[in-house]
């Protein structure tokens, strides 16, 4: 599986347990029913490993899951720090003028009246807040998503575009 066919889901945090459980922190673009998945990849030196799920639970932003075939804590602490991903085909589609983070990045994002302003290099979280990331004459600039800056989003052509305020580039 190579990894630019799949998306982010989460992380191993740490071993949970003596029996080879482990303790997973799980993003917010995930599918609500992670607890019903029967494998997941899990990043090893840029380089996707399936492992396929025993029991899971989740609770909140955690899940804590028994992978098959890591039946100790050393063997769940030698998968903990790894990223876990699945193939973006397994995502449900995103609705019209909706995105998940790893759709945009290097989209072009184009102000009504001030033209091309740059590429997104990243989607950052800033506590409730979803923030485009982008360079702009060699400064970073963040733009929030939400209505009143996102204008449309068009997937096809990779592009993005925002209404700013007057100002808002020179904060």
């Amino acid at each position: 599986m190579n990894i630019d066919s799949c998306y982010k889901i989460g992380l191993v945090l740490k071993p949970h347990g003596l029996k080879g459980e482990v303790t997973i922190s799980i993003d917010a673009d995930i599918p609500n029913d992670f607890a019903t998945l029967d494998a997941v990849f899990l990043a090893n030196q840029e380089r996707l490993v399936p492992y396929f799920i025993q029991h899971a639970s989740v609770r909140g932003a955690k899940a804590f899951v028994k992978f098959e075939d890591v039946d100790s804590p050393e063997e769940a602490a030698r998968i903990s720090k790894q990223a876990i991903y699945l193939p973006k085909t397994a995502r449900p589609k995103s609705t019209r003028g909706e995105f998940y983070d790893d759709e945009v990045i290097n989209f072009e994002v184009i102000d009504d009246t001030l033209g091309t302003l740059g590429e997104v290099t990243e989607v950052m979280q800033a506590g409730a807040n979803r923030l485009l990331v982008l360079m702009h004459q060699n400064k970073e600039v963040l733009i929030p998503i939400n209505s009143p800056f996102i204008t449309s989003v068009n997937k096809s052509k990779k592009r993005i575009s925002v209404n700013l305020p007057e100002g808002f580039l020179d904060i």
